[in-house]
């Protein structure tokens, strides 16, 4: 990108002409007449070197004045540049990790299977936001604390299995209360829990509407996702004889709780009846918490008048050198 600075000295090249003219006209003034009786020999003569070079010093001084007047306009090369802030989002991911998630009502995946999927889609479409992970059944562990190393945190999500019969249920107001304590000490503006759970709270030692309250002392808002069919689920059981079955129950989701838990918090109750729906959600959970982009733009010049300035002055002085040297007159 080039300009001129001060553009209006480009208006002292009208002059150029007119002494290209008053040089001429001089020319002319100068010239005198001899008169010869025979001139045949005059036609032999050949011009010398000074001769023919006789307009280099008025050719030195006009380039000067047209350098001279560019470099008053101040020519500038311009490149421009983007200083770009982001302020980005705290998100803990809550992941109900019960046997109850193991319903095969998200084909062709269980419950779980489906929300790994999609909760990597989501991490993958995440930019400059800090992400967690939590999981809960009866009671509550930190899968990943917040990071930016989305590699991280996927792997870890991937390796996410059922709970073991020892610590099976569904303890949602320890899964808040866990998410929270990974997001109470963050610095930015927003910060978001999304809890994904399949049931009814039956396990742990916090109410989950208590733990929606402390989340409130803290800014945090909580996205909750009930997931599951309407109406009933196949689960799958391990007969000792026939083997893998499959046994149809009734989908149990406090709905009613995870309403209220978004409401304490400011955030919103989704109920995912299959894995698109769900991917739905998480879509709509990203772009009402988008990660805020301010781009300030502007352009930095490189001034060049210096340059031409150098060039007209040794123009200027190879005009008075060559004047006082080879082209000095003799009175």
């Amino acid at each position: 990108m080039y300009r001129f600075a001060d553009p209006h000295y480009l208006f002292l090249l009208l002059l150029v002409p007119l002494f290209i003219i008053y040089y001429l006209k001089g020319q002319r003034r100068q010239s005198g007449k001899i008169k010869y009786s025979d001139v045949a020999l005059l036609k032999n003569l050949k011009p010398t070197l000074k001769q023919k070079a006789r307009h280099v010093l008025f050719l030195l001084r006009i380039v000067a004045y047209i350098l001279i007047i560019f470099a008053l306009a101040r020519p500038q090369s311009g490149s421009k540049e983007e200083e770009i802030e982001t302020e980005g989002v705290d998100i803990v991911l809550a992941v109900d990790v019960s046997t109850s998630m193991l319903a095969e009502d998200f084909q062709p995946q269980n419950r779980l299977g489906a929300a790994k999927m999609v909760a990597k889609e989501f991490v993958e479409g995440r930019t400059n936001d800090r992400l967690g992970m939590v999981v809960f059944a009866g009671q509550s562990f930190t899968q990943c604390p917040l990071t930016v190393d989305y590699g991280v945190l996927i792997s870890l999500l991937e390796q996410i299995k059922i709970a073991d019969k020892d610590w099976d249920g569904t303890a949602i107001g320890m899964g808040i209360a866990n998410a929270v304590n990974r997001l109470k000490n963050s610095k930015t503006k927003s910060k978001v829990i999304i809890l994904l759970t399949d049931g009814v709270n039956n396990s742990g030692q916090i109410d989950p509407l208590t733990a929606a309250q402390i989340a409130a002392t803290y800014d945090i808002k909580i996205y909750t996702i009930g997931a599951g069919k309407k109406g009933t689920a196949l689960y799958p059981v391990q007969h000792p004889v026939l083997g893998k079955q499959y046994v149809p129950r009734p989908v149990k989701i406090d709905e009613e709780v995870l309403k209220e838990i978004a409401g304490i918090t400011g955030g919103k109750y989704f109920r995912a009846t299959d894995e698109q729906k769900l991917r739905e959600i998480y879509q709509a959970i990203g772009e009402m918490e988008q990660t805020k982009i301010k781009v300030h733009e502007y352009t930095r010049y490189t001034e060049y008048f210096v340059y031409f300035l150098m060039v007209a002055i040794l123009l200027l002085i190879g005009e008075i050198v060559l004047a006082n040297t080879f082209f000095k007159r003799i009175p």
